[in-house]
């Protein structure tokens, strides 16, 4: 039973070796009463100041959201793994879970329909060292994938997920207690109290099946799921109480009058903005549909796109990419960055030195905002790509909407007059066209 049997509380002499045990519910005060009744009289039913910040942080989903670039129609799957050999992530040798279902996550689900983040328990940060968490999920960072900050995102994260792949630690716990729907990847009852209801909970959650296709298991998941309501019981059995509590009980052990003004938790802040820029290349299909119409879904590799994928396909790959020998195959080349980057002198510059570099190319394709690219095509021709109304897609996107109607043989003067109708992401994405 970690952290309440009496190897974890008593000194050698048997008594306790703190003043205060900070207890979040009455149900573990008896598990600790029942397995070292000697420390029962440290124990402070203090509620969880994490969970009081979780549960004051929900009104800011949505800006949680756009921080990590998740648009509007977007599922954002996070992957979240505690800090022991049998977790999601397990210990670094050959048979882990999660280093195997990184390159499937990123071939399976489409770039613009999910959004991919990892949340690490900082004992695998510390225990591999950061240089080697980040060697060992590099494509997958590269593919989209956000590795969040275990100390100070990961809370903002779980608020903004809409399903979780996890396992036996807190965090998933969390999540449950949310109302999130979870999956476990990892689901060992080895060292967890028989009478703890993460227990109960890690027996009877939805499990993960790794020889199956994996984004039917995670829609399945969405449809079906009912949320439970015990986890956000035995989370914390004073809800929005632990500062006051807490700080009641340091004044208390201090013999110090506490102070009149109300006791406060911080706000989690709002994180830096960090959308999904893919640095592999993609495959992307495409189907026309008339009149302007034209439906993108982009994989990010490294295996092809599923069985069952209908359209023409075309590659699409970011100037920066680390597979430099893909980039002469390219249909379509982009970048991002400032309209006023002196290094490129200015997007059409950039977009006809790509054209005279890479003579396969078709169109180049320089995103000045998170609406707005500016394209040329291997005719000549220079234009701007602007979302309208609703738009809220990639604007490479929209690069390769365009490299797929041309590719059709289909007229400019049309989307000149009508503009693009992009299907991209479960949603409907109108763009405007015009000579740049």
């Amino acid at each position: 039973m970690f952290g309440l049997s009496p190897e974890w509380l008593l000194d050698e002499d048997g008594k306790p070796v703190v003043s205060a045990l900070v207890l979040s519910h009455p149900e573990q005060y008896e598990r600790l009463r029942t397995a070292c009744p000697e420390a029962a009289s440290t124990a402070v039913l203090a509620g969880d100041p994490c969970w009081d910040r979780l549960l004051a942080a929900r009104p800011y989903r949505e800006r949680y959201r756009r921080s990590l670039g998740v648009g509007q129609g977007q599922r954002l799957i996070v992957l979240n793994s505690t800090w022991n050999p049998e977790s999601l992530f397990g210990d670094g040798d050959g048979d882990d879970l999660l280093p195997s279902l990184l390159p499937r996550l990123t071939s399976e689900f489409p770039t613009d329909e999910y959004r991919l983040a990892a949340v690490l328990h900082p004992n695998i940060w510390h225990g591999h060292g950061p240089g080697q968490i980040r060697a060992w999920l590099d494509r997958a960072r590269r593919a989209g994938l956000a590795l969040i900050d275990p100390l100070n995102n990961w809370r903002q994260t779980l608020i903004a997920a809409d399903a979780v792949i996890g396992d036996h630690g807190a965090v998933t716990y969390y999540a449950a207690a949310l109302g999130t729907p979870v999956l476990l990847g990892a689901a060992p009852l080895s060292g967890l109290a028989p009478d703890a209801p993460v227990r109960d909970f890690v027996r009877t959650a939805p499990r993960l099946v790794p020889a199956l296709p994996l984004r039917p298991q995670i829609d399945a998941l969405l449809d079906q799921h009912q949320p439970l309501s015990e986890p956000a019981e035995f989370v914390s059995s004073a809800p929005g109480e632990s500062a006051a509590r807490l700080r009641r009980h340091f004044y208390d052990l201090m013999g110090v009058p506490e102070p009149d003004a109300p006791a406060r938790l911080e706000p989690l802040p709002i994180p830096r903005y960090e959308p999904a820029v893919p640095m592999v290349p993609l495959l992307v299909v495409t189907r026309l549909q008339g009149s302007g119409q034209v439906s993108v879904t982009r994989y990010a590799g490294p295996h092809p796109a599923p069985y069952d994928t209908v359209g023409d396909a075309h590659t699409a790959v970011h100037e920066d990419t680390r597979e430099i020998d893909e980039l002469a195959l390219a249909d379509v080349v982009f970048r991002h960055g400032l309209s006023d980057d002196p290094r490129f002198v200015s997007p059409a510059h950039w977009a006809a030195e790509i054209l005279d570099r890479h003579p396969h190319c078709g169109l180049a394709a320089y995103v000045t905002g998170p609406g707005t690219c500016v394209v040329r095509t291997r005719a000549g021709a220079q234009l701007r790509l602007e979302a309208g109304p609703g738009a809220d897609a990639d604007p490479a996107v929209y690069a390769s909407a365009l490299y797929a109607w041309l590719g059709a043989g289909e007229p400019l003067t049309e989307v000149f007059e009508r503009g693009l109708t992009i299907t991209s992401g479960g949603r409907t994405h109108p763009v405007v066209v015009s000579p740049a």
